[in-house]
């Protein structure tokens, strides 16, 4: 693992996502891409307006254009090997189109700020369709001790596991990293996965915890607040979107509620 895709766009998450990239390309000793994205502006009976739709773009054009001066300006004073590709259209096609040589990808868990992207939509979009793992912040978020602690959610499913597998390279610098498996799980058992890792020089902790009556997502979210890992690797929609979406799924909780960076994969 060693290129990171950092999407750049002038919104309320872009320091948190810059400080987390700059961080983990620290930490991979790799080469950070920065995306800069002006996003198409989407206009309501546009096509009785053009006029007003090409403002729009052209004003988010040269606010994008002042906000790469900043970010380019900022980078050349970082001790990391950088490129930058300039593009406009929308957020998660542009993602998924430059995923295709990128390692891991740096987004926002979600913003905050309701005139922004809803990064939330986009990370999940990401996700299911580039097929990288995403390394998603919250946007208060200022920067990751890959030092530090890791939490691994483990639930015996393929996406669990496909994270655990991408995380590998990342855990070597951990200060230890701990395996919750929480109720009952299908699948592989949080022993399997902590002997994987073992193979990759890491020796993780298995806690087995009981599902809390507010359910798995609930529970998660208290052992993070009780923990405060560096970051959280879990699987990212081991049921479909749809059910994720009329149930309230897990990834979905998560994204809008965590409290701390969340390594996804699907």
């Amino acid at each position: 693992m060693k290129n990171v895709l950092l999407l750049v766009h002038d919104d309320a998450g872009q320091e948190a996502r810059l400080q987390a990239a700059l961080d983990l390309t620290r930490c991979l000793s790799g080469h950070l891409t920065c995306l800069d994205v002006v996003q198409v502006p989407v206009l309501a009976g546009s096509e009785y307006y053009p006029d007003a739709e090409l403002m729009l773009l052209q004003n988010a054009q040269k606010r994008e254009e002042v906000n790469a001066g900043r970010i380019r300006a900022r980078l050349q004073a970082e001790d990391v090997a950088w490129s930058w590709v300039d593009r406009t259209g929308f957020i998660a096609s542009l993602l998924q189109e430059s995923a295709a040589l990128a390692d891991i990808i740096v987004l926002n868990t979600s913003i905050a700020d309701r005139m922004t992207p809803d990064m939330a939509q986009i990370v999940s979009d990401t996700v299911l369709k580039s097929g990288k793992p995403i390394l998603a912040v919250p946007d208060d978020s200022r920067g990751i001790d890959f030092g530090g602690h890791v939490l691994a959610a483990w639930d015996g499913s393929r996406p669990a596991a496909q994270a655990l597998r991408a995380a590998a390279p990342l855990l070597a610098s951990a200060q230890g990293v701990t395996i919750i498996e929480m109720g009952e799980v299908s699948g592989e058992l949080a022993e399997d996965a902590a002997a994987y890792l073992s193979r990759h020089g890491v020796r993780p902790r298995v806690e087995h915890l009981d599902e809390p009556e507010a359910g798995v997502a609930a529970g998660l979210l208290a052992e993070m607040d009780r923990r405060r890992p560096a970051f959280c690797i879990m699987g990212a929609y081991g049921h479909s979107r749809l059910r994720e979406s009329l149930f309230g799924g897990i990834t979905r909780i998560m994204l809008g509620e965590a409290n701390v960076p969340l390594f996804l994969a699907h």
